[in-house]
């Protein structure tokens, strides 16, 4: 088992707090407990705190803040009727550097904070000094050196990238504090870009390689540092910094590409299939946790004693309110693989901006079909194992459900049997990956189905059982069949970056220097991976609730409801019903780049009045980025960086549109907790002038 994965939120700052101890090679770890920060003195005390530094990025996942931050009030995600962290997406008053709370209006106590990232991620810095400041003295053997100061300035960096991409200018602290501080400057945004460029160059020029120092797949090597700095260069490049930056971006450009070429070299090709990613999770370690494409995953597992304070709560955020809707018929269980939060709705920009019938992308990221697991009435026909949820993500030009019936507990529609090309759906065979393709049988009662379009009206919000919208597909990439509860904690690993994003960066910088033929080449890497291949069948589908199957912590609950629950089909053939059953290869790959787009990019191009090369290939890069990391917790920080957040959440996020504003939520509001604890040099508080001069323009 390899140890990072056992490691809980491990060292901050504190004497006495709990982390796992390793031995010289990394590899071997016991709990230890009750020592005092002179073990930091000690060369096993300061491995010790390098190898605790992985349990601060388990923070990301472990609660709300993994979406509100990351995902909401954006182009591809809004709220469903769960409000919790609702302010997030709408902008509304409620979001700002007080946070929201129930006296505040917040729906309930777990409203995400603005202080949350800015507490975490500065923990975790401080760690990162500590080890930076005493390595040198402390570590005589070289090798072990190198690689805490690498594990350090990584993660240093790596925080400081989270602050400053949500904050702008933050405190740069980059030496162990000593007592009680309370007076601090506020660095320049270009001032922290530097310092988080800096860390990365060091993290990068000390990792070994690409060797695994704590097991193969999950910790950081080169090609994460290479990653990461590509990304910081790319940033301090890009728009939101187009008041200071123009002295550094085509050096910042030419090195970004660089430090993805090493990336891509070093552990390309990409995985081949993009459902070993996510859907093809099987369990507990399972070897696609170990793909070569992963760059950094936070490292999850069953072992409950090493869960520190927070786990994977992932699984709970996109699914729609199945057992809500469904009246029924389809229960809540860890045979589901998540739980039914519905925090993360896709909004109608992210259905679109797929090509429906080449891009298997789509096929398998979004759940669009759940199985019966109970029987609520005899009489409608329903037996357990039948379709009980059926979403079909037709197109706005698709007239065959015009006059059709859709929601919940309604007759499925008795549409036409297009030239006799649709099967029906259940005949007693469940499909299998090699089967024939599988549709709705014709007037079958079906007790929920949805579909995107009539009448070529985006019709979709419609479909509910609340106020707002609780039927949707969901996406599938955090699903788990491992818990072994409805809301225990998910075990597999959360991929935090990976190599096709590496290409997308390579591409943008590509892009921004007018290199468009390069910027065209990898992007088509990511989508000749996202084609069809030749005998697939379009219509199969899986995630990683298949888990609950092999899971021996679940081998006292019976399997039959994992059967009924998780139907291994999707609507692709309903959803286009003119298309002939095929398993011919599809081709995405792009013959032109910056012009002559994808239709469903053209589209876009127009919405936000794209029409330089330069905004029609950056704009295009974003879209080719839902494709791809679709939900992958970074969407918010890529919209603001390229200077299209406001532009975007206007013309594709209904919630977000009436209240998202220039020159104020480009940024996140400084918490205001930590701007009433400062003081003066002098110990006085600082005055009502001095605090808003802390504070982020607008809030």
């Amino acid at each position: 088992m390899n140890n990072i994965k056992n490691i809980g939120i491990g060292l901050l700052l504190m004497t006495g707090l709990f982390f796992a101890s390793c031995s010289e090679d990394f590899l071997d770890e016991e709990q230890t407990n009750a020592y005092s920060t002179a073990y930091f003195d000690t060369p096993e005390g300061l491995q010790a705190l390098t190898v605790s530094l992985y349990g601060n990025i388990r923070w990301h996942f472990g609660f709300e803040w993994s979406y509100g931050n990351t995902l909401y009030g954006t182009d591809e995600f809004t709220n469903a009727n769960d409000l919790t962290n609702e302010m997030w997406n709408t902008y509304d008053n409620r979001f700002g550097p007080v946070g929201a709370s129930t006296s505040t209006g917040a729906a309930n106590g777990n409203a995400t904070n603005p202080n949350a990232l800015w507490d975490e991620m500065y923990y975790g810095i401080a760690s990162c000094n500590t080890i930076i400041a005493k390595a040198e003295t402390v570590i005589s053997d070289l090798k072990i050196r190198n690689r805490c100061l690498a594990h350090a300035y990584f993660l240093r960096g790596y925080n400081y990238y989270r602050l400053v991409a949500q904050y702008g200018g933050v405190v740069l602290q980059t030496k162990p504090i000593e007592g009680v501080v309370r007076n601090y400057e506020r660095a320049t945004e270009e001032k922290c870009w530097e310092q988080v460029i800096s860390d990365f160059r060091n993290a990068y020029s000390l990792f070994e390689g690409e060797v695994f120092t704590y097991g193969k797949g999950i910790t950081w090597t080169k090609a994460t540092a290479a990653h990461f700095l590509a990304k910081a260069l790319l940033f301090r490049s890009s728009e939101r910094n187009d008041t200071w930056n123009n002295a550094y971006k085509d050096t910042d450009l030419k090195e970004a590409i660089d430090a993805c070429s090493y990336a891509i070299t070093a552990r390309g090709p990409l995985t081949p299939n993009y459902s070993d990613l996510y859907a093809n999770w099987t369990g507990i370690d399972c070897p696609n946790e170990q793909l070569n494409e992963i760059l950094m995953a936070a490292g999850h597992n069953a072992d409950a004693a090493t869960v520190g304070r927070f786990g994977n709560r992932t699984y709970s955020y996109f699914a729609p309110q199945f057992s809500s809707f469904s009246g029924g018929w389809v229960r809540r269980g860890v045979w589901i693989g998540s739980m039914d939060f519905q925090r993360c709705r896709p909004t109608e920009y992210t259905y679109g901006i797929f090509d429906h019938v080449n891009d298997a992308r789509m096929w398998k990221t979004f759940r669009t079909v759940y199985g019966a697991n109970t029987v609520v009435t005899a009489s409608a026909g329903v037996k357990v194992g039948d379709p009980g949820i059926v979403m079909i993500l037709n197109t706005k030009n698709d007239n065959t459900y015009n006059s059709a019936k859709f929601g919940a507990s309604v007759q499925a529609p008795t549409w036409t049997d297009v030239n006799g090309r649709l099967p029906e759906w259940n005949t007693g065979a469940r499909q299998t990956a090699t089967s024939g393709t599988l549709a709705v049988k014709k007037g079958q009662f079906v007790p929920n189905s949805s579909v995107l379009y009539q009448n070529g009206v985006y019709v979709a919000p419609t479909f509910k059982n609340q106020p707002i919208c609780n039927f949707f597909a969901g996406i599938n990439k955090t699903e788990c069949g491992s818990r072994t509860a409805e809301r225990g904690d998910s075990h597999r690993d959360v991929i935090m970056a990976r190599l096709a994003e590496t290409y997308l960066v390579r591409a943008e910088c590509y892009a921004r220097l007018g290199q468009y033929g390069n910027a065209m080449q990898d992007i088509n890497v990511v989508r000749v991976r996202a084609q069809w291949k030749a005998g697939e069948n379009r219509s199969y589908y899986n995630d990683g609730s298949q888990a609950f199957k092999v899971n021996p912590l679940n081998t006292g609950t019976s399997a039959t409801n994992f059967t009924a629950s998780n139907l291994d089909m999707n609507t692709y053939y309903l959803s286009n019903p003119t298309l002939a059953v095929t398993t011919a290869a599809s081709d995405l790959r792009l013959t032109s780049f910056p012009n002559n787009l994808p239709a469903e990019d053209e589209a876009v191009m127009v919405k936000v009045g794209a029409s330089t090369d330069k905004e029609r290939a950056i704009n295009f890069i974003l879209n080719e980025s839902t494709r791809e990391l679709l939900g992958e917790w970074q969407r918010w920080e890529t919209l603001s960086r390229t200077g299209m957040l406001i532009k975007r959440a206007k013309a594709f996020n209904a919630e977000a549109a009436p209240n998202i504003t220039v020159n104020k939520h480009e940024l996140r509001p400084i918490p205001q907790s930590f701007i009433d604890g400062l003081l003066n040099d002098d110990g006085s508080n600082l005055s009502s002038s001095q605090k808003a001069a802390w504070q982020n323009p607008g809030y």
